[in-house]
């Protein structure tokens, strides 16, 4: 998945379980940005990213890794 899919999935998640997003680009080294959602946060590189990956993000970010 792109980061721009999983961002955009990662959003959509927050608006429907009411949970503060947002997503800094100026935030991280090189082309890396930070995702915040509720009052947690992680890095993500802009690249595609496998499932564990994604699953690392959700887990730092306190999301099932089935809710996208």
């Amino acid at each position: 998945m792109e980061r721009k899919q999983f961002l955009r999935a990662l959003k959509r998640y927050c608006r429907k379980n009411g949970l503060r997003y947002d997503w800094n680009s100026d935030e991280g080294k090189g082309s890396h940005g930070t995702v915040y959602v509720g009052n947690r946060k992680s890095t993500v590189p802009d690249a595609d990213l496998p499932r564990y990956y994604i699953n690392d993000i959700l887990s730092q970010l306190g999301v099932g890794p089935d809710a996208l």
